[in-house]
């Protein structure tokens, strides 16, 4: 079954976030490829802050663009991975010796497949 680990901070500074990532960076490339050898990484990407975020709405067939994110929330997705486990306990266990979860907090969501 194929899990999304969205990686999520409560800083409420950019540079908090940009520190905290960088210092947790190595450690996240090196769980990524202990997770790669396991054949369960089908990818993972970090994401630029939500202040460069466009959001965007169709109402009454009218296009409506708002620059930032779309909900006014100390919580942010900085990044994530898309990983294929046996079950949720194993998407769990790959979450919870992820680095970024002793900084931050992982939400691990099933993917709704067909």
């Amino acid at each position: 079954m194929k899990y999304v680990l969205m990686l999520c901070s409560d800083v409420a500074y950019r540079t908090d976030l940009e520190r905290a990532a960088a210092e947790t960076g190595p450690a996240c490339a090196t769980w990524g490829e202990e997770v790669a050898r396991r054949g369960a990484m089908l990818s993972s990407a970090g994401l630029r802050p939500a202040t460069d975020a466009t959001t965007v709405r169709v109402r009454n067939g009218e296009v409506l663009l708002t620059d930032g994110p779309f909900a006014e929330t100390k919580d942010q997705i900085g990044g994530f991975s898309v990983i294929e486990a046996a079950d949720l306990d194993e998407a769990l266990e790959l979450a919870a010796k992820h680095p970024w979860a002793a900084v931050g907090q992982i939400e691990v969501r099933p993917v709704w497949e067909p």
